[in-house]
């Protein structure tokens, strides 16, 4: 069986991937694959992860987690997504480290399929953004606070993605830009799906409808009916050109306004995500999607 971890990061699709794959749900099964719906197993994954430290499940402990999450045994992929499997906002990034934890944590998940053969995914975010995010979706009224110790100019996903890597270099690892998601939402649907471009899937659309406006997302549909894309590279050109035209201000822009974040910093900042990106290219066993 393979197992698809989808680790997040928080704070960039904020499950919208699984809901919309959960529109797929009886389509997918029928190809073998089952998306359950997170309250079936968030907890019980946590739980039995945190129980075990790392062991490798027995088989009973392994049928009684399926048993809990499936409906049917007859599955050859499961794709379980949960934006806190590592960890709550605030431990997402510590001094210079982007999810400190992670070698830990997915030896433990990977712990409970002992055999299967497992797969990682994660949607990367821009420090710039992602901390402020993260700021505002966590319990802190100060970010002096919630930012103590953090070294926003350091941290990077390469270095993370590293040591994911050497922890488990024979599982998979596919990770994509939040910023690039509106444009790669369908090939990162069906990557997680593990099904190819000729396969149909409900709401390739879901999320640049929830950021252009209405009247530009149904002109679009229109011209995607009268003029469909032969491939993805083809409709990734077509939803750019409308996003560039109709995308809502308030949905693609970030306004920041945080104690010592400057203009200049804030630059400082993007710029070295965009180089991390290209170091991310380079890194054996991670595959990263882009427009």
């Amino acid at each position: 069986m393979e197992v698809v971890f989808h680790l997040g990061a928080p704070c960039t699709d904020n499950d919208l991937l699984i809901q919309t794959l959960l529109k797929n749900r009886n389509r997918l099964m029928a190809e073998g694959t089952s998306v359950p719906p997170p309250g079936r197993y968030r907890a019980v994954v946590r739980d039995t992860a945190r129980a075990l430290k790392g062991h490798p499940a027995s088989e009973e402990i392994q049928g009684a987690l399926l048993d809990a999450i499936l409906d049917d045994f007859d599955v050859e992929r499961l794709i379980l997504s949960d934006p806190r499997f590592i960890c709550i906002n605030r431990l997402v990034i510590q001094r210079a480290q982007i999810w400190p934890m992670i070698d830990r944590q997915t030896a433990q998940l990977r712990a409970l399929f002992p055999e299967a053969q497992v797969e990682f995914f994660i949607g990367m975010r821009d420090p710039a953004t992602h901390i402020p995010a993260l700021f505002k979706a966590s319990r802190f009224n100060n970010f002096a606070e919630f930012s103590e110790n953090m070294q926003p100019h350091a941290v990077a996903w390469s270095e993370m993605l590293r040591r994911l890597n050497m922890a488990h270099p024979d599982c998979p690892i596919t990770v994509w830009c939040n910023e690039d998601t509106p444009l790669l939402w369908g090939e990162i649907l069906r990557e997680m799906a593990g099904v190819g471009e000729a396969t149909s899937l409900e709401g390739v659309d879901d999320l640049v409808e929830k950021i252009m406006e209405p009247a530009g997302f149904k002109r679009m549909q229109a011209y995607i009916a009268d003029h469909p894309p032969e491939t993805d590279w083809h409709r990734r050109r077509i939803v750019a050109a409308f996003l560039e035209r109709y995308a809502l201000e308030t949905e693609v822009e970030v306004e920041l306004d945080l104690p010592g974040w400057d203009e200049g910093f804030i630059d400082e900042l993007s710029l070295a995500y965009d180089r991390d990106m290209e170091e991310v290219a380079r890194i054996p066993g991670v595959t990263l999607l882009m427009p």
